[in-house]
């Protein structure tokens, strides 16, 4: 079986994307790699969410979403992001296909708790069979997004997602693209990072709380089969290495 490498990008990153990126995404397809993109867009649906004089509210990091709220992020996602991005990828010479929650069940959730974060959700079951036979091919392009069983739509965070993606497939890297160089400390890059230095990072306040959702994911993919992990702003530097150490 080919290797399979993940990215996530944030919403941010995704507004920017470098040369770098594009370079480093051909070099792997050519070296016979597959390469998943999951990407977020945050900013972008706070932004509509504004102008559509909808409340943004997060708890834990976790964005709760009304119905209202939940297709704003469906159309921002796939109606704005997911394209913009694909038509970067082809434009770059390079096959792409964009993918969501409803291409052949492949994104199954479940609630994370209704009663507070709303429309939110967690992945349950991946469709692994038919999404490696379409990224035979063609980079794939996924929005962050489940459906139940029932076929109601939910929001799940992209870190959270990428991770339990990237674990499923057994992938080779996931790569969380950022608008940071990686986890900072004094205002230079941590190269390593293990749990017990992350946590002693966060009680310092060095690393804030919109960090440790990704810092999370990193670990859980790397204690869930995925073989490296990294946070970084350029897919042509590693920033921030993670080192699941066995307790």
């Amino acid at each position: 079986m080919k290797k399979i490498i993940v990215v996530k990008i944030g919403g941010n990153a995704s507004n920017k994307l470098p040369s770098t990126f594009f370079k480093q995404i051909q070099t792997w397809w050519h070296e016979g790699k597959q390469v998943l993109i999951i990407h977020g867009g945050g900013p972008q649906i706070s932004k509509w969410s504004d102008k559509l004089h909808l409340d943004v509210e997060k708890i834990n990091g976790v964005r709760v979403t009304d119905p209202e709220t939940l297709d704003v992020t469906k159309a921002v996602l796939l109606g704005l992001v997911q394209p913009k991005l694909c038509q970067s990828i082809a434009d770059f010479g390079l096959p792409v296909i964009g993918l969501n929650a409803s291409d052949n069940h492949l994104l199954e959730g479940k609630y994370l708790n209704q009663s507070e974060y709303g429309e939110v959700g967690k992945i349950t079951k991946i469709n692994i069979a038919w999404l490696l036979q379409e990224m035979q091919n063609k980079i794939g392009v996924l929005a962050p997004l489940a459906q139940t069983q029932t076929g109601n739509w939910l929001n799940v965070n992209a870190d959270t997602a990428a991770a339990t993606i990237a674990s499923q497939l057994n992938a080779e890297s996931l790569v969380l693209l950022t608008d940071v160089p990686g986890v900072l400390k004094s205002g230079e890059v941590v190269p390593e990072l293990t749990e017990t230095f992350a946590d002693e990072l966060f009680q310092q306040h060095i690393i804030k709380s919109g960090m440790m959702p990704k810092i999370k994911a990193s670990f859980s993919a790397l204690k869930n089969g995925v073989h490296q992990t990294f946070i970084t702003n350029d897919l042509g530097r590693p920033g921030t290495q993670f080192q699941y150490v066995e307790k």
